[in-house]
């Protein structure tokens, strides 16, 4: 009896996704490169349903026909690698399916070569990280319907749930799904540092202590902002360093890691035209705190101003809403992002399936994904979610407190580059003069760029000195 999927790269993500696959009763082969990892695996799953191969010819022939290889591996070159290392075991019709963060451009690349040697591929995002891949993450699947069609019993069943409906939907042709869970990774980056922010105000210009403001967020989390980032957040507030006794989240360095998909991200938006500036700012943030010993010795000669403790528990909401509709814009950046890359690839990404798939194992997963699902239900070709009548509600009422917070921020030298991101992207777009026509007068007089005028068609120049 022959297995019904294939699994290729037993790090963290592939072991957990190859026991969830089995957990729901499908056949599973595993294959690693290294074979200890292999036995290890198969020692650790006690049930049955999950059998380890050594070679990969045995691992390949282990398979129903048409063959369905999930690959696990780390991005870029190792994918590559390991695609050649299974074409010549392979038939007509059999399908590669790359599970890993790969780059979209990569996988629009590979889509046409396998089609070259009549195989079918899938780039397909996964998000939730070891637990999400165990219990259920959430899937973006991206490549030919047909190819789809192969496995969707199997990427639907694993997925997690969220209102009853499957967090895995077909999204689009050859990259689609890869550039989808880039987009995601780039809206997690900027959630996170507008958690972070939220964070360094209530420490840096309220004096919290870390419990107390681990009870903020515990109490956020019932509310409007209610999410897995909040919730966690909240979780990390309580835990003690077991050593020292003091709160864990102090002992940590202040020096943030990444895997470059936020990168990509701000990378990409570029040659788009899209503006991301919260994401990209998101993303500096991290390259800045890893300038760990540049910031030591900068702070010995560098001055801010005199902090003025903010005593008034009332801030703590003005912080809440700030981040609210700082998180909007984040989100309003992401789905922008997507509606632009998804008109220019010819994709036709829905978007109310993308933000339903976002409700459920992933890491972005919030309860205002909801309302994102309902407005993109009413309007699926929607410009930017700041439009939406239930965000344009929110974010009107909440802005005076918004710009409150950045504003003692910035008085005190506390840093908000996101929070304050956002909050300049809202005010340019929702500001039908922008300074521009000075840009343009610049460009004209240096460079002979020309102009429009806003009384005449027509592009001009003019001699200006």
């Amino acid at each position: 009896m022959k297995n019904k999927i294939g699994v290729v790269g037993l790090a963290v993500m592939g072991k957990n996704l190859a026991f969830n696959i089995a957990d729901h009763g499908f056949s599973v082969s595993v294959y690693n490169r290294t074979p200890a990892k292999t036995k290890t695996a198969i020692d650790e799953y006690k049930q049955s349903g999950l059998e380890g191969y050594f070679t990969v010819q045995e691992f390949v022939e282990s398979l129903e026909m048409p063959r369905k290889i999930m690959l696990m591996v780390k991005a870029g070159e190792p994918v590559d690698k390991t695609i050649e290392e299974l074409i010549p075991f392979l038939s007509e019709g059999d399908l590669i399916i790359d599970g890993g963060n790969s780059y979209y451009l990569d996988t629009i690349r590979r889509d046409e070569y396998l089609k070259s040697k009549k195989l079918r591929y899938l780039g397909v995002g996964v998000s939730g990280g070891e637990e999400g891949a165990r219990r259920g993450p959430a899937i973006m699947p991206g490549g030919s319907k047909e190819a789809y069609a192969l496995v969707e019993p199997i990427l639907t069943a694993i997925s997690a749930k969220a209102e009853g409906k499957d967090c895995c939907s077909y999204l689009g042709p050859n990259g689609a799904g890869h550039f989808v869970k880039m987009v995601h990774n780039g809206i997690e980056y900027a959630d996170m540092q507008l958690i972070c922010e939220a964070y360094s105000i209530m420490k840096n210009l309220m004096g919290l202590e870390p419990d107390e403001i681990g009870d903020i967020f515990k109490e956020w989390n019932e509310g409007e902002l209610n999410s897995y980032l909040i919730g966690i957040t909240a979780d990390i507030f309580k835990k003690k360093d077991t050593t020292t006794d003091r709160p864990l989240v102090d002992m940590i360095l202040d020096a943030a890691g990444q895997k470059g998909t936020g990168k990509w991200t701000a990378q990409i938006s570029l040659d788009l035209g899209t503006p991301i500036p919260t994401i990209t700012a998101a993303v500096y943030e991290r390259y800045l705190s890893a300038m760990k010993e540049e910031r030591v010795g900068a702070s010995e000669v560098l001055k801010g101003p005199k902090k003025k403790l903010i005593k008034d528990k009332e801030f703590i909401e003005s912080i809440r809403r700030a981040l609210y509709a700082s998180k909007i814009c984040a989100y309003a950046q992401g789905f922008s992002m997507l509606r632009v890359a998804s008109e220019k690839n010819n994709w036709n990404l829905q978007y109310s399936e993308i933000a339903k798939i976002f409700r459920g194992g992933c890491i972005i997963r919030a309860q205002f994904l909801n309302e994102i699902a309902k407005e993109f239900d009413k309007d699926n070709q929607m410009a930017n979610l700041l439009t939406a009548p239930y965000f344009v509600s929110s974010i009107n009422s909440y802005q005076e407190d918004w710009r409150k917070v950045i504003a003692r921020s910035v008085e005190s030298g506390i840093a908000v580059s996101a929070f304050s991101s956002s909050l300049a992207y809202f005010d340019n777009y929702r500001n039908k003069n922008m300074p521009m026509n000075l840009l343009q007068a610049q460009r004209d007089y240096f460079g002979s760029h020309t102009y429009q005028r806003v009384d005449v068609d027509g592009i001009f120049h003019t001699q200006w000195s």
